[in-house]
């Protein structure tokens, strides 16, 4: 649970339940009488198990690395305990009814934790973690219209500071006075965003720097870059409501398509390495650096495998462009720069969202192990445990 720092999962579960947290000891070990199930035993330093590759909630297979294991003393079971079980995959499985269950009870909590947070969504569709959106305040000059980002980066910082919310890996961030904008319907979120969006400014980079375990998009286990997208004030842009026709002219385009307004998804050909994917991007850069001017509604340019699939739906999109993104090694922007140390774009930002060679496999369900699951179901072979 997202708690604050100091309340244990222990001491939140004696409050949902309202009494104490009941255990008891035996052989040594601590035992929660209100479990169905106890499993006791000991974990020691340095012994390590390789463990997958497994389904994941990001709809990915994850790879096989070495683990701690469990040397098991008991078992323990409460009288018709109830074992439960789930499935794993590409959102919405396992993790959507869990997110939301937690965003109900602890919802509140984020605000009172960072102040000037007025509410927080890690997104489901995009597998959790790899995306988080939030609404902030932007106090600091009240005397004054607001002109830039300022407050959001501080709270911004906090955001990535704090527990389980320290695993996002692209966190966008804006301002609204008028208390009308809400983190989960996405789409107007994200529309919010980009309307108001400077890419020469916004655009804050995290690298050489943790991430997810489960999230192979970095350049090695737990290991990748973060991006914080902070946005306020008036809109700036009307955002395109079909693909540009200076997109559909790209040198090499197999395929274009609208994901939504502002966000373009195109298809050229496979990732291969690090190196090409820098050619292909100044291949790219080149032509449309010069008709910047008919590109200015489209901020979003997302690099992907099938344009088609990815703008077929919205939950494509989110999965698709955040679980296969490291920002510091897959974030490009048309006539990008430097200055001192921080980079922006004068055009879109593109994000190349292709599957990559150290990319976990995607999660394809087996048509026959769906099959014969269905038969249980329709043979009432399941009759009495559901």
């Amino acid at each position: 649970m997202p708690l604050p720092e100091g309340l244990s999962e222990m001491t939140f579960a004696g409050l949902l339940g309202g009494r104490r947290f009941r255990y008891c000891y035996h052989d040594g070990f601590c035992l929660s009488t209100d479990a169905d199930f106890v499993i006791t035993g000991e974990v020691y330093p340095g012994e390590n198990k390789p463990e997958g590759p497994f389904g994941d909630h990001l709809g990915y297979y994850s790879l096989q690395h070495p683990f701690p294991l469990l040397r098991i003393h008991k078992v323990f079971a409460r009288k018709n305990a109830i074992w439960p079980f789930t499935v794993v995959g590409r959102p919405p499985q396992e993790d959507t009814s869990f997110g939301q269950l937690i965003h109900e009870i602890t919802g509140d909590a984020i605000p009172k934790e960072i102040p000037g947070v007025k509410e927080v969504h890690a997104v489901d569709a995009a597998g959790v973690h790899p995306l988080l959106l939030a609404i902030g305040s932007e106090r600091y000059t009240p005397y004054l219209p607001v002109q830039r980002p300022a407050e959001l980066l501080t709270i911004a910082n906090h955001i990535l500071g704090t527990g389980q919310l320290s695993l996002a890996k692209f966190l966008f961030i804006a301002a609204d006075p008028t208390g009308r904008l809400s983190t989960h319907a996405v789409e107007a979120y994200l529309r919010y965003v980009l309307e108001r969006i400077d890419l020469r400014r916004d655009l804050h980079f995290h690298t050489e720097t943790t991430i997810d375990t489960l999230d192979y998009s970095g350049h090695g286990l737990n290991s990748g870059s973060k991006l914080v997208l902070a946005a306020c004030g008036e809109p700036t842009r009307t955002l395109c409501t079909e693909v540009p026709d200076t997109v559909r002219s790209l040198p090499g385009l197999a395929q274009a398509a609208l994901v939504m307004p502002g966000v373009v998804a195109i298809t050229t050909r496979p990732y291969t390495t690090g190196e090409e994917a820098e050619a292909e991007m100044k291949i790219m850069d080149d032509y449309l650096r010069e008709r910047l001017h008919e590109l200015e509604g489209a901020p979003f340019i997302v690099w992907c495998d099938d344009a088609s699939f990815t703008a077929e739906r919205l939950g494509n999109f989110l999965w698709v462009a955040f679980t296969r993104t490291n920002p510091a090694s897959d974030i490009h922007g048309v006539a990008s720069f430097i200055h001192n140390k921080h980079w922006g774009c004068e055009g879109p930002m593109v994000m190349d969202a292709r599957i990559k060679p150290h990319h976990a496999p995607v999660l394809k369900t087996d048509p026959e192990v769906e099959r014969r699951v269905d038969r249980l179901f329709e043979s009432g072979s399941l009759k009495g445990v559901l």
